[in-house]
């Protein structure tokens, strides 16, 4: 199992937009330097659980609902963190996996919410279910790169 990641976003704030950057900082406990989860800002901070310091997407699955759905979704309104192509997002939960030289854990699919439909405005919870990419917890840290490759490690 081998993909690219191809392109991160971080959020300054709650229901924010999305800004692409060429790298970022991953930290263990805290997430992407800069992020609103890192700041204990995000909408869900409250709730917030190290399973979620980071958020993936595929870049196929944003493809899909725009052919198969006609629902047009830039990759960061999708609103998670990472966005890779041409790896299976759901088959690394429970899985440890890499990205560059940064280790993740994947725990959960990222499903998508009413609060995700609120902010974008667009009807993504039927056409994202089971397709809305995975929350994981940064084992070990460092910097992630766009054009990072991504590999499975158990």
């Amino acid at each position: 199992m081998s993909g690219t990641l191809v392109a991160i976003y971080i959020a300054p704030g709650p229901a924010e937009p999305m800004v692409p950057v060429a790298e970022v900082k991953a930290v263990e406990g805290m997430g992407l330097e800069g992020d609103r989860y890192f700041l204990r800002t995000g909408t869900f901070a409250k709730k917030w659980e190290p399973d979620a310091e980071v958020t993936l997407i595929e870049a196929e699955a944003i493809d899909a609902i725009a052919r198969d759905y006609q629902v047009d979704l830039a990759a960061g309104d999708a609103r998670r963190n990472l966005v890779t192509r041409g790896v299976a997002l759901n088959h690394l939960v429970g899985r440890e996996f890499t990205i560059g030289d940064v280790t993740l854990r994947a725990h959960g699919l990222c499903e998508p919410c009413g609060h995700l439909h609120r902010v974008t405005g667009r009807p993504v919870e039927g056409p994202l279910k089971h397709r809305g990419g995975l929350r994981a917890q940064i084992l070990r840290g460092g910097i992630l790169r766009v054009g990072d490759r991504v590999a499975g490690t158990s």
